[in-house]
């Protein structure tokens, strides 16, 4: 054999070798979707069905039981959350909704590259907007009044507890559609000083009721801070260090939020923050919680924790803000709860 046939049926061969894995990595991940969305004994009754952001006393999710409805927003009873589950054919990554207005973030992946985006809904889950997001979806928010959404994504890396990772953060005006791409155009003091650094990064939005004062976290100079920010006036302020996803309680007052109990690690305790003297209570959680808390009341917060056993699965627990009690599951295989 000559050296040119030589090399052409060794580019061939190898060729058909990665044609050949690549084949075999596409059937394994579709038999794995295939086998997370069979159902099993135990798991919830999921049903089909009309949901609304208007519905009393719900609480709306996304879906994470096996079935035909996985990812799926859905609602239960509020005051029966383990109950049969109303799933409609919304489905998303992460969710949340407040006053008839609602945020989708969905990720389809794609053969060369990853299509990530936001949906602006109303509140028959009919998407009014379309937003292209510039990374992997990580949280998303809605205020009191419906008039502002927000959304955090990953531009790099996977989570925060990843060495080196970029984020992005969006504010939109419900009414007007005015889109804030970033909140690293918005101006910062820092310690009671103006601050500008290249390696600002915010997320975590949670909104007050006066359409306008938000919080969020910082994350500059390997340490992260609670700010608080205007939409109207385009700038932060710090108020403290160590805050991460932070979630503002119904009255105002208190911001819940996931504190690093160890340095440059992904190890979290979720505390909450009295915003008048800045005192700090821990929580009766004694796992790392990696979520923006929701406040279900004013004395009562909802957050994921992964469940045992089940990669890629996670359960909703409350837990009391006052830091008495004791954590409880709230919903088997769910995420992004929302009180309607």
């Amino acid at each position: 054999m000559t050296s040119l046939r030589r090399r052409l049926f060794l580019l061939v061969a190898a060729v058909l070798v990665l044609a050949g894995a690549a084949t075999g990595m596409v059937l394994h991940a579709a038999d794995r979707a295939d086998r997370a969305d069979r159902p099993r004994a135990g798991d919830p009754t999921v049903r089909g069905g009309v949901v609304t952001l208007r519905q009393p006393d719900r609480l709306a999710f996304v879906n994470g039981a096996a079935g035909p409805h996985r990812t799926a927003v859905a609602t239960v009873p509020a005051e029966n959350p383990g109950g049969g589950r109303t799933a409609s054919e919304l489905k998303c990554v992460r969710f949340y909704a407040a006053a008839g207005t609602g945020v989708c973030l969905q990720s389809d992946p794609g053969v060369l590259k990853q299509s990530n985006r936001a949906l602006l809904l109303d509140s028959r889950l009919r998407t009014k907007r379309t937003f292209a997001l510039a990374g992997t979806p990580s949280r998303a928010r809605v205020s009191p009044s419906g008039r502002f959404a927000a959304w955090t994504v990953f531009v790099s890396g996977e989570s925060y507890a990843s060495t080196f990772f970029s984020t992005r953060t969006s504010i939109l005006d419900t009414r007007t559609m005015r889109l804030i791409p970033s909140l690293e155009t918005f101006s910062v003091v820092r310690d009671g000083k103006p601050y500008r650094a290249a390696d600002v990064n915010f997320w975590g939005v949670t909104f007050a009721a006066d359409d306008d004062t938000f919080y969020a976290t910082l994350n500059t100079d390997d340490k992260t801070y609670l700010v608080r920010g205007s939409v109207s006036g385009r700038s932060v302020t710090t108020l403290t260090e160590n805050v991460e996803c932070p979630s503002l309680s119904p009255d105002g007052t208190r911001v819940a939020f996931k504190k690093r109990v160890l340095s440059r690690t992904d190890l979290w305790r979720e505390y909450v923050l009295d915003l008048r003297t800045l005192r700090e209570t821990p929580l009766a959680e004694r796992h790392s919680v990696d979520d923006q808390a929701t406040w279900l009341d004013d004395d009562t917060l909802a957050y994921a924790l992964p469940t045992d056993g089940k990669v890629g699965s996670s359960d909703l627990w409350s837990v009391p803000a006052d830091g008495t009690g004791s954590p409880r599951r709230l919903i088997a295989g769910a995420s992004s709860p929302a009180p309607l």
